[in-house]
């Protein structure tokens, strides 16, 4: 049975989808928010304000490496309890916050508990899908994300003119400690390494990874600048208001949060090299494509599709980083993650000094240009890495296409099954209860009636989430849903974001609920995954 199609069953899975969509939500808002609140309420400059968010990814790239040694070492979910414990302190040294002293010293914890956070995590992810379905286990954390920014961006944006600064970041610090708490929860996973292994291992894997790592640091530095810059024309150039920007990024935001989760279905029979050529691809076009276009819907299309292409092609790159690591993940997801955080530091320097020389035209082709030399360089880099190949006709859990073998550089530096994972709480009892609950629904797939029994306890919690999300847009007199019941139309002063996502919010709850209650109407056998 592969560890993959472990995950959705495992309680373990679920406590880890659950942290880190209460820690996403904080810190992915946090992004947008610290240059304002630092010049708001501290008075910072734009050089202070510059130099307090390059201090935390400073600090956040120096602690990588580290966090790959201790997620290699130690139970990879109490490293990122540890993270998030860091977070929720940051979160609280900005509430608290008075001077700038007190500013830098919550980012670089912030910066420090993100490294150890997100890598640990991905690395735990690496970990339990080594068996196979890596690329759908990344995927789900992907989405997992997504959808933490999306209700802390709607959180954010209904509280900050009530609750001001000092709210957001006290509920940003409770997230983060629900987040560490759930990840607390559970047996202690011992991990047991054999020495010889382990210094066979050091080095060999890394220099594979080698290519990989550059190409993804290169093309992050050339997204993160055109970001930038896409985002100041939108503004200067095309005079849109902050909420008029959100409309235009919200589609893609949309399919970016929804389809990481299924796109394992596609990629799984493509492969790795041809869906990350044909995402390098599709950003080559959507930089190409800004340099000729300028009305808001053709940017809003063009970014749609970049993300659809995006969510595919970053499970995949994770789950190769993680197939390629020699059995140490924490390290090599340490890297990949120093890697492209390098890129986003170094990018929008670079691609901002390009714009103010040459002009916009020229940053969007040299954007072009980079993605594609990456979508060039990308078949040798994943080839050097020397993984089973992947894609339709291929082997479910190693990809071995058989007769194509022959043209693969096996390296003899590949896990050879000598690490040991030991689950033990303070009693010595094991989580193999867990495991052995999850087995059967693995193995066999779900019957029609506990097919549809999930579906339905699924659609519960989808549609909490939904009423309490319209409780809050009803609230802000930004609901859709209670302007049409009422008034029959939502009133030319109340249009805006808010009003926007609650129509396309419900139009998906409307969708989810046709498709969960379908198989109580209509059961049917969900049908279980290759583990063979």
């Amino acid at each position: 049975m592969s560890a993959g199609t472990r995950a959705p069953t495992d309680p373990a899975g679920r406590r880890v989808l659950s942290a880190a969509l209460f820690a996403s939500a904080p810190a992915e808002v946090l992004d947008f928010l610290l240059p304002l609140w630092a010049g708001s309420t501290l008075s910072a400059g734009a050089s202070v304000v510059g130099a307090l968010i390059a201090f935390e990814a400073a600090l956040s790239l120096l602690v990588r490496p580290l966090a790959g040694e201790l997620a290699d070492r130690f139970d990879q979910r109490r490293v990122a309890a540890a993270g998030a414990g860091l977070y929720a302190l940051s979160f609280a040294g900005y509430a608290l916050a008075d001077s700038l002293v007190v500013a830098f010293v919550a980012a670089g914890l912030g910066g420090a508990g993100g490294a150890l956070f997100w890598v640990a995590l991905r690395a735990w992810t690496g970990q339990r899908a080594q068996d196979g379905d890596g690329t759908s286990a990344y995927g789900k954390l992907l989405s997992a994300e997504g959808q933490g920014a999306f209700v802390g961006y709607l959180v954010a944006f209904s509280l900050l003119e009530r609750g001001g600064y000092p709210l957001l970041f006290w509920l940003g610090s409770a997230a983060c400690a629900v987040a560490a708490g759930s990840l607390l929860r559970g047996p202690h996973q011992e991990r047991v390494r054999a020495a010889t292994e382990r210094r066979e291992r050091r080095g060999a894997a890394e220099r594979r990874l080698l290519p990989l790592m550059v190409v993804s640091a290169v093309t992050a530095a050339a997204e993160a600048g055109l970001w930038m810059l896409l985002l100041l024309r939108l503004q200067a150039d095309l005079g849109l208001s902050p909420n008029a920007i959100a409309l235009v990024f919200t589609p893609g935001f949309v399919v970016f949060v929804l389809l990481p989760t299924h796109a394992h279905r596609l990629t799984d029979r493509l492969g790795r090299t041809p869906t990350m050529v044909a995402s390098f691809a599709a950003s080559a076009l959507f930089a190409a494509g800004l340099a000729v276009v300028s009305t808001p819907p053709a940017i809003a299309v063009l970014w749609t599709v970049a993300a659809a292409c995006f969510a595919a092609q970053i499970p995949v790159e994770q789950a190769t980083v993680a197939a390629a690591s020699g059995g140490r993940i924490g390290r090599a997801m340490g890297l990949y993650e120093s890697a492209r955080l390098a890129g986003v530091v170094v990018g929008p320097l670079v691609m901002g000094l390009l714009y103010e020389e040459a002009g916009w035209v020229a940053a969007c082709a040299a954007a072009a240009a980079t993605s594609v030399l990456g979508a060039l360089v990308v078949p040798y880099a994943v080839r050097t890495l020397g993984l089973a190949r992947q894609g339709k006709g291929s082997d479910p859990r190693t990809g071995d296409g058989g007769a194509d073998r022959e043209d693969m550089d096996i390296d003899t530096d590949v896990d050879t099954g000598t690490d040991v994972d030991t689950d033990t709480d303070k009693g010595g009892d094991t989580d193999m209860s867990e495991r052995e609950a999850a087995r059967p629904a693995a193995e066999t797939g779900l019957g029609p009636k506990a097919h549809a029994s999930k579906e339905r306890r699924d659609w519960y919690l989808h549609t909490v989430a939904f009423v309490l999300g319209q409780l809050v847009l009803w609230a802000l007199d930004s609901s859709w849903l209670v302007w049409q019941i009422t008034d029959g139309s939502v009133p030319d002063d109340q249009r805006g974001p808010l009003v926007w996502v609650g129509r396309i919010w419900l139009t998906i709850w409307v969708i989810d609920t046709i498709w969960s209650w379908s198989y109580t109407v209509w059961p049917r056998e969900k049908k279980p995954k290759s583990s063979a």
